[in-house]
């Protein structure tokens, strides 16, 4: 066919005056959305800008307020501790005890010392001191030790440290020793006393309790060092803190007053840092001694670092508390050291630590006095003054710091609290981000806010619309708002009233669909149903290892005869209801049921290792369900069952009627086998009987042909029914 050509129209021509054309310009609509973005812009920005200021600055002020708070509780509690310590030396030192025993010691100490000399422990005690001493000390420091330095010059030291210092390999082995066995009064004297300062230096965490007598003789020591026995006057230590303290307090002469000696390296406990609390003991008014207690560094740490619950104390995951005292270096233990040495090593080299004193820092798991501190805060404290700061701290962090002197008599200490800026400036962080998200979110909300007051109108249509998307994509019960204008509330409400139809006519289909499906369960297993419901024509199942149950119900018959068509039927119906509930109970599957017999199985649709022992106590099961209906209902009717375990096939049969049936060997030979009988009872084949646990009797019944050989045939006899969930 040929194509016609139509012939294209000229173009429309304007006679006469042309249209003017109307000049460009902003619509109402669009001056509207300009002031309304302006306005809302503007204020917000102003808004957040002030807010930003005053919150940072609010937030900020609470973060150091939270340090300082912090500061004063750790104060407080470093406080109370001194106290306390110098509490109980100046205890220790009134009571009769230390009265008694310093007298004591110090005249046991006068007797060794105008004793003779002994050659072999002089030997004993100068190789310890040139040997392990000397060596031990060299690696705790660093420094080459000479040795002879250190050892004892007279009796009495030689002789103590001889049989109290030098046969333990720790301080912790002679502590527990309170008597050498020498005989002498000074062991007497130790043997009396050391069980109470032994117990007074474990029960308050003390590193060491010394007693010292009028001249300078170091007579008793709980820990036994090798300070035990040493002048101080003129021995090795007599430069030492606790040499300066103990003369501070025998000059003093004040019989209560108490002299804290700050921590310094101390070389009997091979450089690690000592601190001393002393105290004369007095006894009438005499001064005949003195009392010195070292330091607890433990118990100070555990103030500081709250027993290491930073977090429940405010301190989050970077905070910590410090004690520096005047020489910058730290007096209490770093928290990045407690919780990662590796870590606190890197980073305090990196801020300027030297190795070596890192390194012995992460040794000795402690940086008391190894740790230096010249941050402006401490520089701050120790001149007198508290307050807070910004500043990098110790390991090259920037930290929020509180700061403030120590109040201890005879402590120049400083205390710091801080946190890191990251982690303490979290919530302003929070806040900055919090406030730019809202101000972003408040001009957003504007921004569709006119879009939706200018395109208000078109909303009944895309309601309308929205409802029928839902619909085709599956929603029931869709309804839409009607709206205010005439025309589209008659479609609105049109469209509410096919949706309705439609959701009632959805119910019913499905109410259909759930009863055929019901329906069909009811005669044939579930996976058949399935492969049934999708069109499958030949199914069929052959299982290798099934236990068929074959059942009669023995006088219905005869007791149906007496009744009516509707009465039989419903005692039959009632009868195999509570075959079914045995069924279920027991893993049992029924595959279907004649007037006065029961077909089932057991294995067949859910494979089940021990199907003959179900089958039977189903069996067993079913005999008692009879005789519990034959005694309520005044009749008598009995159980005649065969069981058989081997090979079956299950399947549909027909196309327009369809029946499920179950057939094979093992259904053949249990109709059999209780169909050859005329005895009520439960017959099960050799099979079945050999799979049977020593619970089931089961008694010889006969035996069987079959097409296989003689089958024997067992009746089972059980005393008690067990019933399975």
């Amino acid at each position: 066919m040929s194509e016609q050509v139509m012939p294209t129209a000229a173009p429309t021509q304007w006679v006469g005056t042309p249209r003017p054309r109307r000049r460009a310009g902003l619509s109402i609509y669009s001056i509207l959305l300009i002031m309304l973005l302006s306005v809302s812009v503007l204020s917000s920005i102003v808004v957040g800008v002030i807010g930003y200021v005053n919150g940072t600055e609010a937030l900020r002020a609470i973060a150091y307020e939270k340090l300082v708070e912090i500061r004063e509780n750790r104060s407080r509690e470093v406080t109370q501790l001194f106290t306390s310590i110098e509490n109980a030396v100046r205890l220790s030192a009134m009571n009769d005890t230390s009265k008694q025993a310093a007298r004591a010691f110090a005249e046991g100490f006068a007797d060794l010392q105008q004793g003779q000399k002994d050659a072999a422990a002089s030997d004993r005690v100068d190789s310890y001191y040139r040997d392990t001493f000397a060596a031990d000390l060299s690696e705790a420091t660093g420094e080459t030790v000479d040795g002879s330095a250190f050892a004892p010059r007279d009796a009495a030291q030689t002789y103590l440290q001889d049989n109290y210092v030098i046969p333990f390999e720790s301080w912790e082995d002679a502590i527990l020793t309170s008597d050498a066995g020498d005989g002498s009064a000074w062991s007497a004297a130790h043997a009396r006393f050391h069980p109470y300062y032994r117990a007074m230096t474990e029960l308050q965490d003390f590193e060491d309790v010394l007693m010292i007598d009028t001249e300078g003789n170091v007579v008793y020591s709980a820990f036994k060092g090798v300070d035990l026995g040493t002048n101080l006057f003129e021995g090795p230590y007599r430069l030492s803190n606790l040499a300066v303290a103990y003369r501070e307090a025998m000059d003093r002469n004040i019989v209560d007053g108490v002299v804290i000696a700050d921590f310094a390296p101390y070389s009997p406990s091979l450089g690690n840092p000592a601190g001393w609390a002393v105290t004369p003991i007095a006894d009438d008014g005499e001064v005949i001694g003195a009392l010195a207690i070292e330091l607890p560094i433990d118990r100070i740490n555990e103030v500081m670092t709250v027993g290491g619950e930073w977090n429940m104390n405010g301190l989050g995951a970077t905070g910590e508390t410090y004690l520096v005292g005047r020489d910058l270096l730290m007096r209490s233990i770093s928290r990045q050291l407690v919780d990662d040495p590796a870590e606190y090593e890197t980073a305090a080299v990196a801020a300027g630590l030297p190795p070596a004193a890192a390194a012995l820092s992460v040794q000795n798991g402690d940086t008391l006095m190894q740790q230096s501190i010249s941050s402006e805060a401490v520089t701050r404290a120790l001149s007198g003054d508290d307050g807070t700061l910004l500043e990098r701290d110790y390991l090259g962090r920037d930290s929020l710091v509180a700061y403030a002197p120590l109040s201890v008599d005879g402590l120049n200490w400083a205390i710091v609290a801080q946190e890191t800026s990251a982690e303490a400036l979290v919530p302003v962080e929070d806040f900055t981000r919090n406030l730019i998200l809202s101000t972003a979110g408040m001009i957003i909300f504007v921004c569709l806010l006119s879009l939706v007051l200018a395109q208000i109108f078109v909303r009944p249509l895309r309601r309308l619309k929205s409802a029928a998307q839902r619909i085709a994509a599956g929603d029931e019960g869709v309804q839409v708002d009607a709206g205010s204008s005439d025309e589209l509330a008659d479609v609105a409400n049109a469209f509410n009233d096919m949706s309705r139809s439609l959701e009632v006519k959805s119910h019913l289909i499905d109410q259909q669909e759930k009863a055929q499906e019901q329906l069909i369960l009811s005669f044939m297993p579930e996976g058949m149903a399935n492969r049934y419901k999708h069109g499958d024509d030949a199914i069929t199942q052959d299982s290798d290892d099934v236990t068929v149950v074959f059942a009669d119900i023995v006088g219905f018959e005869e007791l149906a005869l007496a009744m009516s068509s509707e009465e039989a039927i419903a005692r039959l119906n009632d009868l195999i209801r509570s075959f079914d509930e045995a069924a279920e109970r027991h893993g049992v599957e029924r595959v279907r049921t004649t007037r006065q017999s029961y077909l089932a199985s057991c294995g067949l649709a859910t494979p089940r290792v021990d199907n003959a022992r179900r089958a039977v106590e189903f069996a067993l099961e079913l005999d008692v369900i009879l005789e519990r209906y034959s005694t309520q209902q005044g009749v008598k009717l009995d159980l005649r069952a065969g069981l058989d375990s081997g090979k079956v096939t299950s399947g549909l049969i027909g196309r327009a009627r369809v029946v499920y049936d179950m057939w094979g060997g093992a259904v053949n030979l249990a109709f059999r086998v209780q169909g050859d009988s005329d005895e009520p009872g439960i017959y099960v084949t050799q099979r079945v009987a050999d799979r049977l646990p020593d619970s089931i009797a089961v008694l010889p019944a006969g035996d069987v042909e079959t097409q296989s050989g003689t089958q024997r045939v067992w009746r089972v006899e059980a005393p008690a029914i067990v019933v399975e969930g």
